[in-house]
């Protein structure tokens, strides 16, 4: 009933613009109308607002698991004899930071996204936006339920922005580059870990990679292995420009 209930008043309800633009964005994107539109909201409000606001970060913790719960049914179901490894690391690829960053650009979804301005260029947050898209995600989850946010993931995000078959043709693997390359000069490549942030329900970690004891690339990433691939993705520019020059 308190379902029926929210959509009547959503139906019937005089919307101010900014709620408008947020209802056609919502219809746009996953082809169904809002039933609790204050879900989405939530998953659009990010903690650095001031306080008294709910902020995304509770949303973005459900969506997160929702999102590699169903792209891993996607991609087991997909390629049924492919080996675990393979699953794992296409998954990874897929929902990677980066991958999340750049996918809400894409949907502009890092239009409709609420913070302090003055409070991100100070602290940095460089994925708000691939944070917000799980928060997103999760609020459809709860606003429509697995089957319907299923669809959502797959038929348009998947779809419409991914390139399966180009993620697995091109390897990805920078660590793995960054090493071939420097043996193949002779030089020594170590890669460190700087620093292991707490964040509220997730870890940060922040590599460094040194060739012949200069550092060539700085990454982050929730896990080490991430933040030593972004390091070398970093190094690999630094290299094609040495070898160009």
């Amino acid at each position: 009933m308190g379902r029926f209930l929210n959509l009547f008043q959503h139906i019937f309800t005089k919307q101010n613009p900014a709620t408008q633009q947020l209802v056609s964005f919502i219809r746009a994107v996953t082809g169904m109308v809002p039933i609790n539109l204050a879900l989405y909201k939530v998953a659009l409000q990010h903690s650095s607002i001031e306080e008294g606001h709910t902020s995304n970060e509770r949303l973005e913790f459900l969506g997160d698991a929702v999102l590699s719960a169903i792209v891993a049914d996607y991609l087991f179901k997909k390629y049924p004899l492919k080996e675990e490894g393979f699953l794992t690391d296409i998954r990874s690829r897929l929902v990677n930071r980066d991958a999340l960053n750049g996918l809400a650009r894409k949907m502009h979804l890092d239009k409709l996204l609420h913070y302090d301005t003055n409070l991100i260029k100070s602290s940095g947050h460089k994925f708000m936006y691939g944070n917000a898209l799980e928060a997103f995600i999760g609020a459809v989850y709860l606003d429509h339920g697995y089957e319907r946010c299923q669809k959502f993931v797959i038929d348009y995000l998947i779809v419409n922005y991914i390139s399966i078959k180009d993620l697995i043709e091109h390897d990805t693997n920078f660590k793995s580059k960054i090493i071939q390359w420097a043996h193949k000069y002779h030089l020594q490549v170590v890669f460190k870990i700087l620093e292991e942030k707490q964040c509220e329900r997730y870890k940060e970690f922040t590599a460094q990679v040194l060739i012949g004891e200069k550092v060539m690339g700085e990454g982050t990433g929730r896990t080490k292995k991430c933040a030593e691939q972004m390091a070398a993705q970093q190094a690999l520019k630094y290299t094609e420009q040495i070898e160009t020059n």
